[in-house]
This record gives structure tokens, C-alpha cells and sequence, in this order.
């Protein structure tokens, strides 16, 4: 089969499932997803280790990050921002899809959730996402 490319990526935390869609299709799922060491709720602040929820999008991607690979997520968009500002606090950033760090054998994965935020695959997972998922790409993150 040829792989499609995605216009929509759906993430749901509960499930530990991230799904690409093409024209309403699903046609990849990667589950075992890790999050921030807090996974539950909403991200609201800079440092509480959580992973945002909502609709964002996939707005750039870093070769040379520290994990292997990354795609930033849109977060925080113009309601995180507001409702942190109104805290006196910051909404946080640098939300990425990403593998696991730089310099642990390709082949292991960390245990457990020990992300900041992001949200981390294996490294052939992350890989395979690089290339089926363009910047612009929709991303829906849900509890």
C-alpha cells in the first residue's frame, strides 16, 4: 500500500492512541503513547507536565532536536494564553510529537511518562510521522 499523507491527527490520552487520517479515513494508529509526568488534565501553565488538549495544529518540525525528531504543536493558542495571563502566569510552549532522546539505543524506550508536555513515540514511530505528517497538519488532543 502507499502511504498516504495525513490531514488530520487525532490524539487521544486516555487511550494512549495517536491516529492520522486522510479525508476522514483512518489509516495509521500508533498506540502507547507517553505524556508529561502529569497526563490528566489540560495544559494550563508553563511547568505543570501537562499535555494541552484541544484543536492545534502541526506548525513546524526540528531534524536536529534533542529527541529524535520532533513536531511542534500550535500550542498554546489565544484562549491558553488569555487564561494563563489571567493567572499572572505562562501558558508554556514547545509542545512537540517526538521520539525518544537523543543517544538511548534506538531500539529502548523510556519508562513511563517523562515528557514535560510533548508527546513521545518510539523512534521508527516518530519517523514514520515525519514523513506521512506536513506542517499545517490539524492535531486534535483530547482527554
Amino acid at each position: 500500500m502507499v502511504p498516504r499523507v495525513a490531514d488530520f491527527v487525532l490524539v487521544d490520552k486516555s487511550d494512549r492512541i495517536l491516529v492520522l487520517y486522510h479525508r476522514g479515513e483512518a489509516f495509521r494508529a500508533y498506540r502507547g503513547l507517553q505524556f508529561g509526568d502529569a497526563p490528566m488534565g489540560h495544559k494550563r501553565f508553563e511547568g505543570d507536565e501537562r499535555t494541552p488538549e484541544g484543536r492545534y495544529t502541526i506548525d513546524t518540525r526540528n531534524p536536529q532536536s534533542s529527541y529524535h525528531l520532533s513536531l511542534r504543536v500550535s500550542y498554546p493558542n489565544a484562549s491558553d494564553r488569555e487564561y494563563a495571563r489571567a493567572y499572572g502566569r505562562s501558558p508554556g510552549g514547545d509542545i512537540f510529537l517526538h521520539g525518544q532522546p537523543n543517544g538511548l539505543a534506538s531500539n529502548l524506550r523510556m519508562r513511563g511518562d517523562w515528557t514535560d508536555g510533548c508527546i513521545a513515540l518510539s523512534n521508527a514511530e516518530i519517523e514514520e510521522i515525519w514523513e506521512l505528517v506536513p506542517d499545517g497538519t490539524p492535531i486534535e488532543i483530547r482527554q
